[in-house]
C-alpha cells in the first residue's frame, strides 16, 4: 500500500490563483501600512486557499509484477552446423536456470528459423515481434543465442533494457565460399562465354589452406574437370557449351576436413545454348510437290542457312544442250561434300537417287560425317526402291531400314506405333488420337516398302509397314521417312495433319536438341517445389534417387502421365543443390540459390550486432569461453562484465484499488480562517 497527497480544488485552479494573488496584495499592503495583525491576515488567507484547493490523502493497493527476459534462439540453417545447435541448447538451459534463481523474473523463449524465400536470419524481426507481445514496462532484458549472422539489423527495436548476445561457434572456425558474380542466361554454341566467379576465404584460415584452391567444373552432372585457382580473387572463366538447350553447369570447391561447412562450396548456373546459325544442306533429286514443303520449312526460320542442291536435268537426258549451258554457276560439289561437309548441322536427301553426280567417295564422306556426330534425314520416294537407291551406296551401312524394291501405290493413314507414342519426335502430335484409336490425319497415297534393320519404328503406313524409322549411328543420328507424300498434309488433303511439326521435330532430333532426347531426366523448380520428369522409350521408369544439399538420400516414385513420360512433384526441405539419378540418367537442380544467403557468411561474429548491443549497455560473450551468470543491475549502470551479464529490474506493478480522503474537512479550514481574521481585527483594535 502507498499513500500520496493529491489536490481536488473546489473551484478551477485559475480562480484559486487569482484569490491567492489578491490575498498576497492585501497582506503586503497591510504590512506596508504597519498593521499589527498583517501576519494573522496572511495565515487566514492561506487557510482559505488551502480549503479551496481540496487536499486529500490517496491510498493505492499495488500488486507487484514480475520482470520479463526475452530469449531469441536462432535455429536458422547456419546454426545447424559444427555443433552450434548443441551450444544453443546448453546456453538456453543455463539461462533458464539463472532466470529461475533471480526470482520474480520470467523467461520468454522465441525460436527463429530460416526466413521465407531466402531472406536469411531475421533475428531483429523476431525480437521486435516478441517485444510487441509484452508490456514494455516489464521487459528487463533480452538475450540472443546466435552465431551473429543476421540480415535485418536495420529492424532492430528500441529496447528499454540491456541486450546481450551469447555467440555460438568456435574462434578457430574458417570457411570457403564459392560465389558466381556474373553468368549469362544464353550463350551461342561453339563460342566462348565468360563466367565470373570468386573463391572467398573467411575466418581463421589455417596455414596451407590459403593461396590457391582446387575447383571442379561439370556440365549436366557429367565427369568433373579439375583446376587450381587463386583464392580471394575474382576470376573470368571461359566456357564453351557442349550442346543446345538447357546446360546445367556446376562449380564445386572440395572441402577439407577442418572447413566449417561445404554448403557454400558449390554453385549452379543454368545457361541456354542457342545456335547462332543452323547450316542445312538440302539435296533434292528432282522437282516434286514435297520439295517446296522442305524449302518453306527451312526458309521460315531466320536462323537457318540453307544450301539447296536440286537436280533439274538428269545426266541421262540427251537433248543436245552444250555442257557449258547446263548451269549458270557450277555447283561446288567437291567443296560441299569433301571439304566443308563437317560444317553442316543437317544433311537432307529428298527423293535423291544415284546418277553419277555425287561419286561414292562423296557419299562415303557423308557416312563418316554422320558416324562422327552429324545428322542425316532421308525423305524417300520411288527412287529409294530403284537400283540407283541411296541404300545401295555407302550410306546403306548406316540406314535403319532396307527397301524391298516394292512401291505401294495405295491410300493409307499414317499411324503411331507403341514406340512412336513414346518417342519425342512423334509423341503428342496433334490429331494422333487415343492410344487404341486411329490418328485423325489425312491419308497419303504412296509408300516405299521397307524392312526395318535397326533403330525404332515410330510410324507405320500401308499394310502396317515401317513409315518413319529413327536410329543412332556412332555419334550421329539418322531418320528415314519412307514416303514423299508428307506434303499432302500441308495442302489440307482430307483434313491434313501436323506436317510442319513432324518435319521440324525430325530435323531438331537429328541435330540433338535436348528437349527431343529419347532418354532424359529433367527437373524444373518453382520456389521450393520441383517437378521431376523422366522420358524413356521403355514401358516403365524406376524410382528417382534424390540427394539433398545436406547429403540425405531419398527415393521418389514416378507416375506415368503420358506414354513414355513419368513425373513426380517434390517439395525440397531446404534451399540448395539437389542431385537426381535414375538408371544411367543424372541431373542436378538448385532450389533457390545453390549457396543460400544464410551461408554467405558462416563464421560466427558479433560485429553486426555490436552497435545495437553497446547502445543498451549489454555485452557479447562466446559460449565456448563459458556461460556467464545473470545478475540484476540498476538502470543506467553497465550490464555486462567478466563472466556475467545483467538485466535491469523494472519494478512494474498493477494497481488493485485506490481510495482518497480529505486531509482536513473544509469547515475546519473555514473556521480556522475565520478565527485568524478575528484575531487580526482584535489585535489591530487593541493597538
Amino acid at each position: 500500500m502507498t499513500e500520496t497527497v493529491i489536490f481536488d480544488p473546489l473551484v478551477p485552479w485559475a480562480i484559486v490563483a487569482v484569490l491567492a494573488a489578491l490575498s498576497l496584495v492585501v497582506v503586503a499592503l497591510s504590512a506596508w501600512r504597519g498593521g499589527a495583525g498583517w501576519w494573522l491576515r496572511g495565515l487566514a488567507a492561506v487557510a482559505l486557499i488551502a480549503a479551496l484547493s481540496g487536499p486529500s490523502l490517496q491510498r493505492e493497493d499495488r500488486e507487484g509484477l514480475s520482470d520479463i527476459v526475452i530469449a531469441v534462439i536462432d535455429e536458422s540453417a547456419s546454426q545447424r552446423i559444427a555443433g552450434r545447435a548443441e551450444q544453443s541448447a546448453e546456453a538456453l538451459d543455463r539461462l533458464e536456470a539463472e532466470v529461475a534463481a533471480l526470482g520474480n523474473t520470467e523467461l520468454r523463449v522465441v525460436r527463429m528459423g530460416d526466413g521465407a524465400e531466402d531472406a536469411g536470419s531475421l533475428l531483429m524481426t523476431a525480437l521486435a515481434e516478441a517485444m510487441a507481445e509484452e508490456p514494455a514496462g516489464r521487459i528487463a532484458g533480452a538475450v540472443l543465442i546466435s552465431d551473429g549472422r543476421l540480415h535485418d539489423i536495420d529492424r532492430a527495436p528500441d529496447l528499454p533494457a540491456p541486450l546481450h548476445l551469447l555467440l555460438t561457434g568456435q574462434a578457430e572456425d574458417w570457411d570457403r565460399r564459392l560465389e558466381i558474380t556474373s553468368a549469362p542466361a544464353f550463350a551461342i554454341l561453339g563460342e566462348e562465354t565468360q563466367i565470373r566467379l570468386k573463391v572467398e576465404l573467411q575466418g581463421a584460415v589455417p596455414e596451407g589452406q590459403g593461396g590457391e584452391v582446387p575447383l571442379e567444373i561439370s556440365v549436366d552432372g557429367g565427369p568433373a574437370r579439375s583446376f587450381t585457382v587463386p583464392a580471394n580473387e575474382e576470376l573470368e572463366l571461359p566456357l564453351t557449351l557442349p550442346h543446345g538447350g538447357r546446360n546445367v553447369v556446376q562449380f564445386h570447391v572440395p572441402a577439407p576436413e577442418t572447413e566449417l561447412t561445404d554448403r557454400n562450396n558449390s554453385a549452379v548456373v543454368t545457361i541456354n545454348g542457342v545456335r547462332d546459325r543452323l547450316r542445312v544442306l538440302l539435296v533434292s533429286g528432282e522437282p516434286h510437290p514435297g520439295e517446296r514443303t522442305w524449302r518453306n520449312l527451312l526458309k521460315s526460320d531466320a536462323s537457318v542457312d540453307l544450301v539447296h542442291f536440286t537436280i533439274l536435268r538428269p545426266p541421262e537426258k540427251q537433248d543436245g544442250v552444250p555442257v557449258s549451258e547446263l548451269s549458270l554457276i557450277a555447283f561446288p560439289t567437291r567443296e560441299l561434300f569433301l571439304d566443308k561437309v563437317d560444317e553442316f548441322d543437317l544433311i537432307i536427301f529428298d527423293r535423291y537417287q544415284r546418277r553419277g553426280i555425287l561419286p561414292s567417295l562423296y557419299l562415303e564422306n557423308v557416312r563418316n560425317y554422320v558416324e562422327a556426330g552429324g545428322a542425316l534425314l532421308i525423305a524417300a520416294g520411288p527412287d529409294f526402291a530403284s537400283a540407283a537407291s541411296l541404300y545401295r551406296s555407302p550410306l546403306g551401312d548406316i540406314l535403319p531400314a532396307a527397301p524391298t524394291s516394292r512401291i505401294i501405290e495405295q491410300a493409307f493413314r499414317p499411324e503411331l506405333t507403341e514406340i512412336g507414342r513414346r518417342h519425342p519426335v512423334t509423341e503428342g502430335l496433334s490429331g494422333a488420337g487415343p492410344a487404341e484409336g486411329e490418328a485423325d490425319w489425312g491419308r497419303w497415297l504412296r509408300q516405299i516398302e521397307l524392312v526395318a534393320t535397326g533403330g525404332q519404328v515410330a510410324m507405320t503406313g500401308a499394310e502396317g509397314g515401317p513409315l518413319l524409322v529413327l536410329d543412332r549411328v556412332g555419334e550421329g543420328r539418322v531418320a528415314l521417312l519412307g514416303s514423299d507424300q508428307a506434303w499432302l498434309w500441308s495442302r489440307g488433303f482430307e483434313g491434313g495433319g501436323p506436317q510442319l511439326e513432324l518435319l521440324r521435330r525430325l530435323a531438331h532430333w537429328t541435330m540433338k536438341e535436348p528437349e527431343l532426347e529419347e532418354e532424359a531426366l529433367t527437373a524444373t523448380a518453382q520456389g521450393q517445389e520441383m517437378t521431376i520428369t523422366r522420358r524413356t522409350l521403355s514401358g516403365a521408369a524406376g524410382d528417382v534417387t534424390l540427394e539433398a544439399p545436406d547429403g540425405t538420400v531419398s527415393l521418389v516414385p514416378l507416375e506415368e502421365v503420358s506414354p513414355g513420360r513419368f513425373q513426380a512433384t517434390v517439395t525440397g526441405p531446404e534451399i540448395g543443390l539437389y542431385r537426381l539419378t535414375e538408371g544411367d540418367e543424372e541431373t542436378v537442380i538448385a532450389l533457390g540459390p545453390s549457396a543460400p544467403r544464410e551461408f554467405e557468411r558462416t563464421v560466427a561474429s558479433g560485429e553486426t550486432l555490436a552497435p545495437a548491443i553497446e547502445s543498451t549497455g549489454g555485452g557479447i560473450r562466446r559460449i565456448e569461453d563459458g556461460l556467464p551468470e545473470l545478475r540484476a543491475v540498476r538502470e543506467g549502470r553497465p550490464a555486462a562484465g567478466r563472466g556475467w551479464i545483467g538485466i535491469t529490474p523494472r519494478q512494474a506493478f498493477v494497481t488493485a484499488d485506490i481510495t482518497a480522503h480529505p486531509l482536513v474537512p473544509a469547515w475546519v479550514f473555514l473556521l480556522l480562517s475565520a478565527l485568524l481574521a478575528v484575531g487580526a481585527w482584535l489585535r489591530e483594535g487593541r493597538r
